[in-house]
């Protein structure tokens, strides 16, 4: 009988996916175990759109349309884009990777800045691209250092505005600035998902310039202000080429006959939209306000564009003492040591009796840790 040959290994997986550091989302509980009130992944304190909940119970259990025709007219609609050139995701997560795989590969390059979306990173490596970091600008996005890590081998320029985890936020001028300095055949990708919350005055002028020109996409989600998280829906938008490379790799049925009736309902569900987003700029403000008020603790809050405050702490009290401490008292916000960021926590603007208590606790915690 010829001889079996026993081997204990088993497939390997290409060397730029075991690279990958897996996305590690917002908690909802302590080390316990035990339920907190979460504050740590940036969802809608006031819940979802009743016209979105109402038109759940509609939905039909069927295949969805695989075009999602109904929504991409709605949201042409409501922000002047030809329904053609908007295409939908499973969150914008998923189009952030499918931009990456079909214009990068081994021996490309993907450009984000530091302390920029963790998924940036994934979407890079996932297809074998190598991940530049730029340097940053106190936190925030420095658009001379993205411009001076600019090569041949440059494919994608990610950048959020306004930024997670920091909050910072890019005027319209250096988003211009920033897409007039890249060659044509880099794709600039703006990540929306928080812009929603900006003031319409402050809008950075992406959705035009992704109009305008050839290489630029802008991503956007309902997950944020539209309170729809559970449903992963995102949309992009860009030039017929960028969105029908999106439409060749997609996922097929890729957003549920739920989510497109739910998205549908809660875009037209305008006074929500404008109810939660005057919540998170008043209740941001005051929250920053009680905390710029620690700043002789050594607490620091950044200015946030977004529905949640980065604190940096640099003083007595540490970022992983706030946060067991928070936890102690029933909230769990976000530590990102993981990110680079172990001596900072992003705290979710929630509800206003929530963020008094938070307030609170932080500024009980830095006095005994004087």
């Amino acid at each position: 009988m010829p001889e079996t040959i026993t081997t204990t290994a088993g497939p390997e997986p290409k060397p730029w996916i075991s690279a990958i550091h897996a996305y590690v989302p917002g908690r909802s509980t302590g080390a316990d175990g035990q339920r907190l009130i979460k504050l740590s992944a940036n969802e809608n304190p006031l819940g979802t759109s009743p016209a979105a909940l109402a038109a759940r119970a509609q939905a039909p259990a069927l295949y969805p349309d695989p075009d999602s025709t109904a929504l991409r007219e709605a949201i042409g609609a409501a922000h002047g884009i030809d329904p053609a050139r908007v295409v939908m995701g499973t969150g914008s997560d998923e189009l952030l990777n499918l931009i990456a795989q079909g214009y990068a590969g081994p021996g490309d390059e993907v450009i984000y800045v530091r302390y920029g979306f963790s998924v940036y990173d994934i979407a890079a490596r996932r297809c074998g691209a190598t991940p530049v970091v730029a340097p940053h600008a106190d936190y925030g996005t420095d658009v001379d250092a993205l411009l001076a890590l600019v090569s041949e081998r440059t494919r994608v320029v990610f950048v959020a505005n306004p930024n997670n985890p920091t909050g910072s936020y890019l005027p319209g001028g250096e988003i211009a600035r920033l897409h007039a300095g890249l060659p044509s055949d880099v794709v600039l990708v703006i990540d929306q998902a928080y812009a929603e919350y900006v003031a319409p005055q402050d809008a950075d002028g992406a959705l035009a310039l992704s109009a305008a020109h050839d290489n630029v996409l802008v991503t956007r989600t309902f997950s944020k202000i539209f309170g729809l998280a559970g449903e992963r829906i995102g949309w992009a938008t860009g030039a017929p080429g960028l969105i029908g490379t999106l439409n060749r790799i997609r996922g097929p049925f890729n957003v549920s006959a739920t989510g497109q009736a739910m998205a549908l309902a809660a875009l037209g569900d305008t006074a929500f939209v404008e109810a939660s987003r005057v919540h998170n700029r008043d209740e941001r403000a005051r929250f920053v306000t009680r905390l710029e008020a620690l700043g002789n603790h050594g607490l620091r809050p950044l200015p946030s564009q977004a529905n949640f405050v980065l604190v940096l702490f640099e003083g007595a009290l540490s970022a992983e003492a706030a946060f067991e401490g928070l936890a102690d008292r029933g909230y769990i916000v976000r530590w990102l040591p993981s990110q680079g960021l172990p001596h900072a926590l992003r705290i979710t603007i929630g509800a206003a009796h929530d963020m008094d208590a938070i307030a609170d606790a932080l500024a009980e915690m830095a006095d005994a840790a004087k």
